[in-house]
C-alpha cells in the first residue's frame, strides 16, 4: 500500500504486499475523523500508573481488533498479520502493553471510559450519523455474554444455566448499531438497573443531536412500574411485547 496523502481517506492502493483485513481502512478513515485516541489520552487519568502512558493507541488495538472478530485480547497479534498494522492510522501495541493497561483500570477509569464513548457518539452524530429531527426507535435487550474459566469478576450463572455476563444493549432498530450498553453480573435479573440505564441512553443520545421523538422497544420482561414511570419523565414512547 503507498499512502499518497496523510488523510487515510485518500490513499492509492497497490498490491506490492499482503494486508490482512484491508477493510480495517474504513475503519481508521472514521477513526481518525473522530479523534478517539487523543480523547482517551485527555480524558482517562492514568498519572502515576503503570501502563498509563499514552493509553489512547492501546485502547484503538483492541477496538480495531474487536472489529476483525477478535473475542479476546489475545487476538490482537492479529493485527500483525502481514502489514495489516500500515492501515490503522496509529502504532498497534503489543498484547503485554495491553495487559499492563488493562491491569491498572478501575472502575472510576470504566466510568472514563464511558464519557470517551459518549463524546464519540456526539462527535460521530454531528458528522451526518445522527436521526436528526427523524423519528428514531431504540431497541433495548439484555444478553447472555457466556465466558470460559471461573475467574473472571461478576460472573454468576443466570436462567441459562451458563456462566456468564448478563448486560443490557440498547441499538437502533432501523440500523442495528450499538448505542449504549452496560455490563452487568451474570445472574442480575432483566430490570435491575433498567432506569439508570435508560436515563444514561436517553441523556447520551440527546447529547448526540437527536431533537425527534424517541421510541423504546422492550420486552415483558422489563416490565415494572419504575420503567414506566422512568420512560415517561424522559418523554420517551414505548412499547412492552
Amino acid at each position: 500500500m503507498t499512502r499518497v496523502s496523510d488523510a487515510l481517506d485518500r490513499v492509492k492502493v497497490t498490491f506490492d504486499d499482503l494486508v490482512a483485513d484491508v477493510g480495517l481502512l474504513l475503519v481508521a478513515t472514521l477513526s481518525q475523523r473522530l479523534g478517539p485516541e487523543a480523547l482517551v489520552n485527555t480524558t482517562l487519568c492514568l498519572v502515576g500508573r503503570v501502563g498509563g502512558e499514552r493509553p489512547g493507541r492501546k485502547i484503538l488495538t483492541l477496538v480495531n481488533a474487536t472489529c476483525v472478530s477478535a473475542s479476546h485480547s489475545d487476538h490482537t497479534d492479529r493485527l500483525w498479520a502481514s502489514a495489516s498494522g500500515s492501515v490503522m492510522g496509529h502504532r498497534v501495541m503489543a498484547l503485554s502493553t495491553i495487559g499492563t493497561l488493562l491491569r491498572a483500570f478501575t472502575f472510576g477509569h470504566c466510568r472514563q471510559m464511558k464519557a470517551v464513548v459518549g463524546h464519540t457518539l456526539q462527535r460521530a452524530c454531528a458528522l451526518g450519523a445522527g436521526p436528526g429531527v427523524k423519528p428514531l426507535a431504540i431497541d433495548i435487550d439484555s444478553t447472555i455474554c457466556e465466558v470460559n474459566g471461573h475467574d473472571k469478576a461478576g460472573t454468576a450463572f443466570g436462567y441459562t444455566g451458563r456462566l456468564g455476563y448478563h448486560p443490557h444493549v440498547a441499538t437502533r432498530a432501523d440500523s442495528g448499531e450499538v448505542l449504549y450498553a452496560r455490563m452487568r453480573k451474570g445472574s442480575a435479573n432483566t430490570q435491575r438497573g433498567t432506569v439508570r440505564f435508560l436515563d444514561d441512553l436517553i441523556a447520551g443520545v440527546r447529547r448526540g443531536g437527536a431533537s425527534c421523538e424517541l421510541t423504546v422497544h422492550v420486552d415483558s420482561g422489563f416490565w415494572s412500574n419504575d420503567t414506566i414511570t422512568a420512560l415517561n419523565r424522559l418523554n420517551v414512547r414505548h412499547t412492552m411485547a
